[in-house]
C-alpha cells in the first residue's frame, strides 16, 4: 500500500510538477486514508470497497470542513485513477462517489483604510523595515505567501519595475512592482538585510544583484561569494536564513492586532484585497487574472461578487429604470 502511494506522489512531483506545498497536502491526505484502512483491517488498496471510502469520508465530516473532506476525496480519487491508468488496479472504488457540494464563500478582504492601519502598525526600524517590505509586496503584487518566500535577490528588477515569481504548477509569471513596494524593498535591502545575513552565510550585494536582473533569461542562483555559498533568499530571518510561511502568518496576525483590525487575516487576505481593490478601481477581469496567476478565469470571477454596494451604484447609474 505504501509503495503504491509513494509511486503516485512521485508522479505528482516529477510528471505533474505540482508545488511542494500541494504534494505535501496530498501526502498527508493519503497517509490518513492509509491509517484508516489499517484500522479497518484492509490489507491492500485492491481490497478497498466503495463502502470503505464512504466510511472514511463520514469519519472526516465529524471534525473537518466540507472543503477539506472534498480535497481528501480528490486525493484518494486521483490515486486510484493513476493506478488504473498504470494497470495496477482492477477497479476504482471512488468512481461513483460524489464530491461534497460546497458553499461558494466570498473571500475576506480588508478595506483600504484597514490596509493603511495594518501598514501603519509596522515599526520603522530594524526588523520593521523588513516586515514593511513584506506587507507592501504582498498587497502591492498579490503574491501567494509561498511565492513570496521563494523569491531570491535576483527575482526583482527595480529598473524595469517588475519581479519574476514561480507559482502553482511551477508556472512562472512577471508581476509589476508599484512605487511603494519598490521604496520599501530598497530600504530593506540597504538597511536591514545586510545586518541579518551577516549572522549567516555571506550575501550578494542586494541592490547590485537586483539591478543586474535580466528578462527573459533565468534569474537566481549562479552567484557565489568567495569561499562560501551566498544566501540567495530575498527575505531572511534573524539568522540570515530564508523566511518561512509560518513566520509571515505570525507577523500578519501581530500587526493586525496592533492595527486594531478585528479580522482573522493571513497572507491570502492581502492577495484577496489586492484583487478586489483593482476591480473596484476599474481594472478588467482578464488583467487581474494574469496578475494573480489564475489558470482559470472562473477563479478570478469570485472577486466580482464582493462589492455589492458598487454593483448597486453601477445599476442605478446606467440602467434606464433604476
Amino acid at each position: 500500500m505504501r509503495a503504491l502511494i509513494d509511486s503516485y506522489l512521485a508522479y505528482l512531483q516529477l510528471e505533474r510538477a505540482l508545488s511542494p506545498t500541494t504534494c505535501s497536502s496530498y501526502r498527508h491526505d493519503l497517509r490518513l486514508f492509509e491509517a484508516f484502512l489499517k484500522r479497518r483491517r484492509v490489507g491492500s488498496l485492491a481490497q478497498v470497497e466503495p463502502l470503505h471510502v464512504r466510511e472514511f469520508l463520514c469519519a472526516l465530516r465529524t471534525t473537518r470542513s466540507p472543503s477539506t473532506v472534498a480535497r481528501k476525496l480528490a486525493a484518494v480519487r486521483g490515486l486510484y485513477k493513476f493506478l488504473e491508468a498504470q494497470e495496477r488496479m482492477p477497479r476504482n472504488p471512488t468512481a461513483f462517489i460524489e464530491t461534497p457540494r460546497l458553499w461558494q464563500r466570498l473571500p475576506q478582504t480588508l478595506s483600504i483604510q484597514e490596509v493603511e492601519r495594518l501598514l501603519g502598525a509596522v515599526p520603522t526600524d530594524r526588523l520593521g523595515v523588513r516586515d514593511r517590505a513584506i506587507l507592501e509586496l504582498l498587497y502591492g503584487t498579490g503574491l501567494r505567501v509561498s511565492e513570496l518566500v521563494s523569491l531570491e535577490l535576483t527575482s526583482c528588477n527595480f529598473d524595469a519595475g517588475f519581479l519574476r515569481c514561480v507559482g502553482k504548477g511551477n508556472k512562472e509569471r512577471i508581476v509589476p512592482l508599484g512605487r511603494a513596494a519598490v521604496e520599501a524593498l530598497r530600504a530593506y535591502l540597504r538597511l536591514e538585510r545586510p545586518r541579518l545575513v551577516a549572522r549567516g552565510a555571506p550575501s550578494l550585494d542586494p541592490l547590485r544583484a537586483t539591478s543586474r536582473a535580466r528578462y527573459p533569461p533565468a534569474i537566481g542562483g549562479g552567484h557565489e561569494s568567495r569561499g562560501r555559498q551566498a544566501e540567495p533568499s530575498l527575505f531572511v530571518n534573524r539568522r540570515g536564513m530564508r523566511l518561512t510561511r509560518q513566520r509571515i502568518w505570525q507577523l500578519l496576525r501581530r500587526y493586525a492586532k496592533a492595527g486594531l483590525i478585528n479580522k482573522a487575516i493571513g497572507p491570502h487576505t492581502l492577495r484577496h484585497s489586492f484583487a478586489t481593490h483593482l476591480l473596484e478601481g476599474g481594472a478588467d477581469l482578464r488583467t487581474v487574472q494574469e496578475l494573480l496567476g489564475h489558470s482559470n478565469i472562473s477563479t478570478t470571477q469570485r472577486y466580482t461578487h464582493v462589492d455589492r454596494a458598487r454593483l448597486k451604484a453601477i445599476h442605478a447609474r446606467y440602467h434606464p429604470r433604476p
